[in-house]
């Protein structure tokens, strides 16, 4: 009935048995037996098959791999996994191209926010991945990645929603929980009409799955009554519609309140971006000890009118990322020196103290929902600082003034090339990639650089200026000017670029880290 083979390997023998059918030719019969059926070439190409890959890692362990992007290929690529370590035990597999985040598409996303997708995760974390090799094919042949993500998933399955509820004087939390027949640890959602809950985006009939924090899969009804009991005046739940929620166990897949939409949050991060010309924002930072007992970058004394007030800082506000980099691991020092090193622009995410204190005790990352403050207000701080601009600075008649150009890391690195004259100080800008973040920035091609993140580099030579480029990390701040602008404010002979002149360049690579 079938052949037994037998293949070596490191690990052994793996046994492996081939089915057959005897088969007798008829020639009345001709070939219409389904052993002889034969299909064209197309039809056996194997369509790509994307992988979900679930990791869980406790605390102090990390889930063993790198994200990378590589000069010559495309995506975001697995590397390094630790061999016995959480992601092999996923089934990542080195080379593996990364599709979804906890269920949100990131093919076209810049690879810093992926990276800070990932890092926000917390315990938890569902990679939908594809092959290297199947990826690269189906760049190639040019499919749609996003349909091939989509396919994965079920028809109308719809995320998960964090909800906060706050007590009504008259109907209470409006909420109950029955639990569903057959199914241990599930509850099913009752509402009061037009109550606390439902007003805070919970539906009849969803099914619960946390509460402040805790899964609630392994309770009984009456422990779930009584965590509800010694909730006080609030509670924040994470529900699904039952229908998502089959779609989930059926791939399983955990609901991950990093997959939620919010709804009603009482507090929220808050995105500040802020544009000075004489790099005078009107803040203090200070480290303080912060009513958990943690250390904290605590922002203060903020001018009245200033730049700082105007993108909606407050008192008070922890300070959690600059330029979309996490404080978590710097020092106070290191921190300044992040704000210094920006420039004439700097964004700030922050949050308030009640807020931290809210996120830590659902134990989530504050910066997974954040409402962007400055970006309301980005178009009024720009003017301010235009105007300041214009009265700090004189304008030389026929002469373009210089441009701020703030850049972030993305698949193609920077997208620029960075040029000088041999044996001379000063840089500009030789190349500029299209579609890169050079381009979209503001970036010309024969720009001369003022500044890199802050600092004067007029009289630096090229090395010098790339140390301060890769020390800035994923985001850069150039400030250039037109090449012509920049000879008739210097008052120089011939431009420093010269069609005559040797020429050296040094192009940014296209790998993240």
């Amino acid at each position: 009935m079938g052949k037994r083979h037998n293949m070596g390997s490191n690990a052994g023998f793996v046994e492996i048995i081939g089915l057959t059918e005897t088969f007798t030719f008829n020639p009345k019969e001709g070939i219409d037996n389904p052993m002889m059926v034969f299909t064209d070439e197309a039809d056996s190409v194997s369509k790509p098959s994307p992988r979900l890959c679930v990791l869980k890692r406790e605390e102090g362990e990390s889930y063993g791999f790198n994200l990378r992007v590589e000069k010559g290929r495309q995506g975001h690529i697995i590397r390094n996994l630790v061999v016995g370590g959480v992601s092999g035990y996923s089934g990542l597999q080195d080379g593996d191209r990364l599709l979804e985040v906890n269920n949100c598409y990131v093919d076209d996303v810049p690879h810093p926010e992926v990276s800070r997708k990932i890092r926000l995760s917390g315990h938890q974390l569902c990679l939908l991945v594809l092959n290297g090799e199947e990826y690269e094919q189906a760049v190639s042949q040019g499919q749609d990645l996003r349909s091939l993500a989509r396919g994965h998933k079920d028809e109308g399955c719809k995320p998960p929603r964090l909800c906060h509820i706050t007590r009504d004087p008259a109907s209470g939390l409006g909420i109950s929980f029955l639990p569903v027949e057959g199914e241990k640890g599930h509850f099913s959602v009752n509402l009061v009409s037009g109550g606390a809950a439902e007003k805070a985006g919970v539906c009849k009939g969803d099914r619960l799955v946390w509460m402040n924090g805790a899964t609630v899969c392994d309770l009984t009804h009456s422990a779930l009554n009584r965590m509800m009991k010694k909730c006080g005046n609030h509670i924040t739940l994470l529900v699904i519609d039952s229908e998502s929620e089959k779609s989930y166990m059926r791939r399983r897949m955990p609901i991950l309140p990093t997959m939620a939409v919010p709804y009603n949050l009482p507090h929220r991060a808050r995105k500040l971006l802020m544009v000075s010309v004489p790099k005078v924002y009107g803040f203090l930072l200070r480290l303080e000890r912060a009513p958990s007992g943690r250390m904290a970058h605590v922002l203060r004394e903020i001018d009245r009118d200033s730049v700082a007030e105007r993108a909606g800082m407050q008192d008070g506000d922890l300070l959690l990322e600059i330029n979309g980099e996490s404080m978590e691991t710097l020092t106070h020092e290191e921190v300044v020196d992040r704000v210094r090193q920006s420039g004439q622009q700097v964004s700030l995410t922050a949050i308030s103290s009640q807020g931290m204190e809210f996120y830590t005790k659902l134990g989530l990352s504050p910066l997974l929902f954040c409402e962007d403050d400055g970006a309301e207000k980005e178009k009024e701080s720009s003017d301010a600082a235009s105007e300041e601009e214009k009265s700090s600075q004189k304008e030389v008649e026929g002469v373009c003034k210089p441009r701020l150009c703030s850049l972030q890391k993305g698949p193609l690195g920077f997208g620029f090339n960075l040029g000088c004259i041999l044996e001379r100080p000063g840089t500009f800008i030789s190349q500029v990639a299209f579609g890169g973040s050079g381009e979209s920035a503001g970036l010309i091609e024969g720009d001369v650089v003022i500044e890199v993140n802050g600092q004067n580099v007029e009289e630096k030579y090229l090395d010098d200026v790339m140390i301060v480029v890769r020390d800035g990390g994923h985001f850069l701040s150039l400030l250039v000017i037109e090449k012509s602008s920049y000879n008739k404010m210097r008052q120089t002979d011939p431009p420093a670029n010269d069609a005559t002149a040797e020429k050296e360049e040094e192009e940014f690579e296209l790998s993240s880290w």
